[in-house]
């Protein structure tokens, strides 16, 4: 199985359109390093913040509460 990256094929408006093997898809341009040109290959980091995905859950949660509490 070949490695699949993620290339830098070419910017429209704000959005770098991205190449990931067989895929395209649009990405923001302000998420880049500045420097980053067409035919660059990124090397993609994503960690999922669970302090803020909790508090986003509870307060949800909390706005459902209040609307479905009878009075």
């Amino acid at each position: 199985m070949s490695k699949k990256i993620c290339i830098i094929d070419r910017f429209e408006g704000n959005f770098a359109v991205i190449e990931y093997g067989d895929k395209i898809f649009n990405f923001p341009k302000e998420l880049l390093p500045k420097e980053a040109k067409e035919g660059d290959v990124l090397k993609l980091d994503i960690t999922v913040d669970r302090e803020e995905t909790e508090k986003r859950r509870k307060a949800i949660e909390d706005l459902a509460k209040d609307l479905f509490t009878e009075e």
